[in-house]
């Protein structure tokens, strides 16, 4: 199999760092550039003991620079990917961790981000991509877009059950916990005053930035307008997420045929594991691995159930996913770099 050139763009920050370690590990990948911002001239591996790997001196970014590349794999703050988009070679694909190309309506873009969005002609090479959802359909785009970590744990289980109309799509309330990871290296300055190491805080009530990109792949996947509550939360810990998602089964539904649904559409997935009814589960069961578990849980209320996901957010809600779009675009190994 062809081996292929990358570049990592924003590989200091939880996510990127994250993706490099994989990405060591990937027999088909040879990493030729690390660029930042603020860590140049800088090594990787200095900065985190944990890497054994001599890696590049990251550098400061220039458009030559993609002359030698096939992949750019970018973990950047919002509306940087969309100026990198604007100065790709035919030969290059991009691979977003960030939300520049996970809104497909601009306008909405902005509504949210608050950024008027660059790069408005490259949407449409771009496609919103949870591997085990779209299957091979990224070899159609220039632009590959991971979704965020909380939709992950959220569509994963989700998507197939209103496909199905195995759950009503109103009145979902979805509860989810994060590690401080998932709000990035800033995250200490941003939330200063919340004691991040001792407290559980809830943030984004209402207004969180991944609603409409949940909306969004409802519509997308099911052609449904699903009404749902999303709240999310920073935990105590530094990585890993668990989902809580509160469902009304519709007509004739059950316990039995919703995880009879989800372990047929996931079959053939194997970071997808879909356990038995009423399985207790934590994100200790997932951390630094792609593996998405899915627990179906009864509730003391009838024709109701409780769903849990977890996942790991820096690997199944970031680096992984990526990891994932990149095998896929060039039919490597199902699970190449993720073992």
């Amino acid at each position: 199999m062809k081996k292929i050139n990358t570049l990592i763009f924003g590989s200091t920050g939880y996510i990127g760092t994250q993706l490099v370690k994989l990405l060591i590990k990937h027999k088909y990948v040879n990493i030729k550039y690390l660029c930042g911002n603020s860590s140049i001239g800088k090594r990787l591996e200095n900065l985190d003991k944990s890497i054994k790997f001599k890696l590049p001196i990251i550098k400061k970014f220039n458009r030559k620079l993609l002359k030698d590349v096939d992949v750019v794999f970018a973990a950047l703050p919002n509306g940087d990917s969309q100026k990198i988009s604007n100065q790709l070679y035919d030969h290059n694909i991009l691979i977003d961790l960030s939300a520049d190309f996970r809104i497909k309506n601009p306008k909405i873009y902005k509504k949210w981000y608050k950024i008027e969005h660059s790069a408005k002609s490259n949407i449409k090479k771009s496609v919103y991509s949870i591997p085990e959802l779209i299957k091979k359909n990224v070899k159609k785009y220039k632009i590959i877009s991971c979704p965020g970590c909380y939709p992950t744990s959220i569509l994963l289980p989700l998507i197939p059950l209103i496909k199905n109309k195995l759950v009503k799509q109103s009145n979902i309330i979805i509860d989810s916990k994060s590690g401080y990871s998932g709000a990035g290296k800033g995250v200490h300055k941003k939330y200063k005053n919340k004691n991040l190491y001792e407290s559980l805080s809830v943030y984004g009530i209402a207004n969180h930035r991944h609603n409409p990109e949940i909306q969004q792949e409802f519509k997308s996947h099911t052609n449904k307008l699903v009404n749902f509550t999303f709240t999310p939360h920073l935990t105590p810990m530094f990585r890993g997420i668990l989902t809580n998602i509160y469902l009304d089964l519709t007509h004739n539904s059950s316990i039995n045929k919703i995880v009879t649904c989800l372990n047929k559409t996931y079959k053939e997935d194997n970071f997808i594991k879909v356990m038995k009814p009423n399985k207790l589960i934590s994100t200790n069961d997932v951390i630094n691995t792609n593996n998405c578990l899915i627990s179906v849980n009864k509730s003391k209320n009838v024709n109701k159930i409780i769903i849990v996901c977890a996942i790991d957010n820096l690997i199944k809600g970031g680096a992984g996913q990526a990891i994932q779009n990149l095998n896929s675009y060039f039919d490597y190994p199902y699970k190449e770099g993720l073992q």
